[in-house]
């Protein structure tokens, strides 16, 4: 039995008592009986209120699944007035605007990409913090954002013609954003600077400035022979490396051997979707590496060409100002952390019936107590410079739940002596009964509320769950043609603008878009993904820091501050368009085509769950039936489960499909995975953990609340760490496991 330390009404895991006491309250001020006791009234006050917001979300979900069942043919309107008459929809607020204050530039100023990486991977972790700034030549040389055919294919060594192509691009590119007043930059031989101003010398032998010269931030080195020019556009800032003696910038008509971009301005270090953390040991890891971020001493060792390097977070940018004074920037992101939902539980502390603590409630006090190393500057960098802490909670349902949330940050607050609103609130518009009340949830925490982001994948699984029983769905791939996704995704702009999350030098907080789950298809991103800033929105999620610094090259081409402007007088679609539920209504499938929508279903699942539950892989690049890569994560299997138990359920699909289905499909993964290390075979194993939570997540996904996929994820992985220690035990001491 796990040791346990009683404190007040609490009971809290020896080892986790002992990180917090010996890692994260050191240097903080703050004594440990302060916040053990201040956890203690925590779970007191807002375990009951929590497990009432449960209850309710369930009373909710059966009120609607009675009425599915006996009105499923209603008209709008009917639908909508049982959905105000059981307290879903919830009466609009009067007119307001958010008044957070103090929010760090990065998220009211500037818009820009946000990566989002799993905290509890220090590697992971750092190449995000340090995403901040990024290469345009590698991003483009690297990726098929460059065209990958003959003559310009990559290989083992380096393709001039590729390099070419990609200088060439990096060049009309300067050209669009930081043009000078005569020629093009390429045909500059030589970039000085001369009475604060950036002069460029052409090939013809003609001089010339920038056309704005105001765009000239500045210069390392010597003015005559600057080693690098800082220029801006649109509050982003772009570095040009001059070099004629490295391999790239002798070949360069004016030495310029890289560009660099600013690229992620922020990054979410989550500790939800895309981790896999079960236990007491999973949540340490969590929390230490996040303490780590805060008081710059997180580290990863990095094998490199037989040697090992050692990672960590890049310092400040400094550069000789225009005038002659300093310029200082930020080396890494802005860092976010977003904790799981009020429906997770831990028993890294029991309460005092014993039962677990909401995981929620947890991670946001030991994530706040653990940030108060950046504020009070206990380390080498400093991550948030006006003093506050950023919190993204997910899968809130309703106002109620986001004012819940505003009221722990606040008691937080207290317990750790931190000014009201220190603790900001993202919030994850990513459920329907938050969408369907997005302007009474931004209201609830209108003092704290910094940011709010559409995801698309859980809100379609909750889409899906929510009108189960109303009919089958259509298919995944159509969903994104619905009715109910276009006024989703156009209402989360609309009223976020109404209430004052705006991008501009009177900004109030960002707009955010969902993610490119596709990391090898950089072209189709560059091509696509502007969509998103000409929609409003004023960042958008990447996958990986070279994913970001190409995008950044949309932030550069779109004037995000003005786009907002000028879709800040249209008003949101009308709700019922957003309550039209995705059914498959007089659609005659094909049995070819059933069968490949379950194939390409349960291939994800299993692709997925193998590594989250055998090797606690949270989120990871999975390949689909194609092989394509795509980034999968508990959202994308949320709504996979979620759509094969609506076709169970409608009859669409039979139990004897689905259970061939995942036979097969579990021999075409381990196909895929034959070379991963650790992998563990899903066909001959389908007994495993791995397979069974697939099996559960299908054959019981109509039954798990919010059709969330944790419980089961959870359970299993804690089944498949048990299996490995016993094997391990097996393996080193025989005799423990004959005793």
């Amino acid at each position: 039995m796990t040791s346990r330390i009683r404190i007040e009404t609490i009971s809290v895991d020896r080892a986790f008592h002992q990180f917090i006491n010996a890692e994260v309250l050191p240097g903080t001020g703050i004594p440990q009986e302060t916040f053990w006791e201040g956890l203690s009234a925590l779970v007191d006050e807002f375990g009951p209120q929590i497990g009432h917001a449960l209850q309710q979300r369930n009373r909710l979900q059966t009120a609607i699944d009675g009425f599915l069942l006996e009105n499923g043919n209603s008209d709008a309107e009917t639908r909508t007035r049982f959905l105000r008459d059981i307290g879903y929809i919830e009466d609009a607020p009067p007119p307001f605007c958010v008044t957070s204050s103090g929010v760090d530039a990065e998220i009211t100023q500037v818009a820009g990409p946000q990566l989002v990486v799993p905290v509890n991977n220090a590697r992971y972790a750092l190449n995000a913090a340090n995403a901040r700034w990024g290469s345009l030549y590698d991003a483009l040389y690297g990726t098929d954002a460059i065209s990958q055919v003959e003559p310009f294919a990559p290989g083992p060594r380096y393709n001039a013609m590729r390099g070419h192509a990609v200088v060439r691009r990096v060049r009309q590119f300067l050209d669009e954003t930081v043009p000078l007043l005569l020629g093009s930059h390429a045909d500059v031989v030589q970039y000085y600077v001369h009475h604060g101003e950036l002069h460029a010398a052409l090939e013809c032998g003609r001089t010339t400035g920038l056309r704005h010269p105001t765009q000239f931030a500045g210069f390392q080195g010597a003015p005559r022979a600057p080693r690098t020019v800082l220029l801006s556009n649109r509050g982003l800032y772009i570095e040009l490396r001059f070099d004629r003696e490295s391999a790239v910038g002798s070949g360069d008509l004016a030495g310029i051997s890289d560009v660099l971009m600013e690229s992620a301005l922020s990054t979410i270090m989550d500790c939800e979707d895309s981790v896999a953390a079960v236990d007491v040991t999973d949540k340490i890891l969590v929390y230490r590496n996040w303490l780590g971020l805060m008081r710059g001493t997180l580290t990863a060792a990095i094998p490199r060409d037989g040697m090992v390097m050692t990672r960590q977070l890049a310092k400040d940018r400094r550069y000789t100002a225009p005038d002659g004074g300093s310029v200082t920037l930020p080396g890494r992101s802005l860092l976010l952390v977003r904790t799981v939902g009020h429906h997770m539980f831990t028993d890294a502390v029991l309460d005092q019936d014993g039962r677990d603590i909401p995981e929620g409630l947890l991670d946001a006090a030991v994530l706040s107590l653990a940030a108060l190393h950046d504020l009070q500057g206990n380390g080498a960098v400093r991550n948030s410079r006006t003093g506050s802490i950023y919190i993204v909670r997910p899968k809130m349902h309703g106002s109620k739940e986001v004012a819940l949330s505003d009221a722990i940050f606040a008691r937080i607050e207290d317990m750790l002596s931190l000014e009201r609103n220190t603790i900001r609130m993202g919030i994850m518009d990513e459920e329907r009964r938050t969408s369907v009340n997005l302007a009474a949830c931004i209201h609830a925490a209108r003092e704290r509320v910094f940011f709010i982001n559409t995801g698309f994948l859980d809100r379609t699984g909750d889409e899906i769950h929510t009108c189960m029983k109303a009919g089958p769905v259509v298919r995944k791939g159509d969903m994104k043609n619905t009715s109910w996704i276009r006024a989703y995704e156009q209402r989360n702009v609309a009223i976020g603008l109404e209430a004052g999350l705006r991008t501009g030098p009177d900004g109030h907080g960002q707009i955010g878009k969902g993610m490119w789950a596709m990391p090898d298809r950089m072209a189709d991103m560059v091509e696509q993904k502007g969509a998103q800033l000409r929609a409003g929105a004023s960042t958008a999620w990447v996958p990986s820091p070279t994913a970001a610094t190409l995008h950044a090259l949309h932030y550069h081409m779109t004037d995000v501050v003005a786009v907002q402007r000028d879709l800040g007088h249209r008003a949101p679609v009308p709700l019922d368009d957003l309550l039209t539920m995705p059914l498959a209504c007089g659609e005659n499938w094909s049995e070819q085509e059933i069968a490949l929508e379950l194939d390409t279903s349960l291939q994800s699942i299993l692709g997925y769950v193998s590594r989250w539950v055998d090797m606690g892989i949270g989120c990871s690049k999975v390949p689909d039936l194609n092989n394509v890569g795509l980034m999968e994560d508990r959202a994308t299997l949320r709504i996979s489960s979620q759509h094969i138990a609506n076709w169970l359920m409608h009859g669409i699909v039979t139990e004897a499909q689905v259970e061939m289905s995942l036979a097969r499909m579990a021999r075409v993964v381990d196909e895929q995975n034959r070379d991963e290390p650790g992998y563990v075979p899903l066909s001959t194993h389908q007994d495993g953990p791995a397979f069974m939570a697939a099996h559960d997540l299908v054959f019981t996904g109509a039954l798990q609340a919010s059709g969330y996929t944790e419980t089961i994820l959870h359970r299993r992985r804690r089944e498949a760490k048990i299996r490995h220690d016993i094997e391990e035990v097996s393996h080193f001491e025989p005799e423990l496991v004959a005793g």
